[in-house]
């Protein structure tokens, strides 16, 4: 094993797949407890599908994916905000229609243009090869910001993932807050797909959490084991996709998903 991390990190493009791996899962079991605790936890099956679209119009148009997919998929996480409390559409609703819309979009865009080439495949299911040093430098600064937010507000996040009518009450702004796990969170999806691809980004916000759940019964103590569930399954040999792909020719994805449904991930 050792001399299979060694041959590992002697490729650039490994150290970097492994660096963003790491920071992206910690970051989406962070906020993906916040989510799944909110009952929220499909944002990230809305975001992707949204980034998907961006990418695909980016392609299109020759342009820089980072530079569009993640806008879109800020003002689409605001946009998602907006409407949960929104009488005539809930949150539910509106992001099974941020799905199937960007989807659709995603999909005319690419018949439309450069058709279903190596890229798109990549951004769909995910590749290691997709890493650069813009997302290494971009997840070492959404890491920091997240883990941040965390120590520093964890009492007021705590307050607005349980009761934010009653943390609303007491003076803090819960929208404030709100805004900023959304903000990240589109962050988190945009650099995760590139490597566990559009289609299952969203199982790195919800798994981890679910897990944890069935283990602990505090807030703080969930969060600190789905991030270690998280970071485990980013790069470990067992359960986990980094190390187990690289000698053999499976997606990230498919096996990170794989891992997480295994029947002791939820205590059975």
């Amino acid at each position: 094993m050792m001399d299979i991390f060694i041959e590992m990190i002697s490729y650039p493009f490994m150290v970097r797949a492994i660096i963003v791996g790491c920071l992206v899962s910690l970051c989406a079991s962070l906020l993906g407890t916040s989510l799944v605790l909110k009952r929220y936890s499909m944002i990230g099956d809305g975001l992707s599908h949204v980034g998907f679209a961006a990418l695909a119009i980016a392609y299109a148009f020759h342009a820089e994916p980072l530079t569009i997919s993640i806008p879109a998929c800020i003002a689409a996480a605001f946009f998602l905000l907006q409407l949960k409390d929104s009488a005539k559409i809930k949150g539910d609703s509106a992001t099974a229609l941020l799905c199937s819309g960007a989807l659709a979009i995603g999909v005319m865009t690419i018949s439309l243009s450069t058709g279903m080439n190596t890229d798109v495949c990549n951004y769909m299911f995910g590749s290691i090869l997709a890493m650069s040093a813009d997302d290494v430098r971009l997840s070492v600064i959404l890491g920091i910001s997240v883990v941040l937010l965390f120590i520093l507000f964890y009492n007021r996040i705590f307050a607005v993932t349980f009761d934010e009518p009653f943390a609303s009450a007491t003076g803090t702004r819960t929208r404030l807050y709100n805004m900023i796990i959304a903000f990240l969170t589109a962050i988190t999806i945009v650099l995760g797909m590139r490597m566990m691809g559009a289609l299952l980004i969203s199982s790195l916000i919800v798994f981890p959490s679910l897990t944890a759940m069935q283990l602990c019964r505090q807030f703080k103590t969930t969060i600190i084991l789905s991030s270690v569930f998280s970071v485990a399954h980013s790069w470990q040999d067992s359960p986990s996709p980094t190390w187990a792909r690289f000698p053999q020719e499976h997606p990230l994805s498919s096996l990170t998903l794989s891992s997480s449904l295994s029947p002791r991930a939820y205590g059975k």
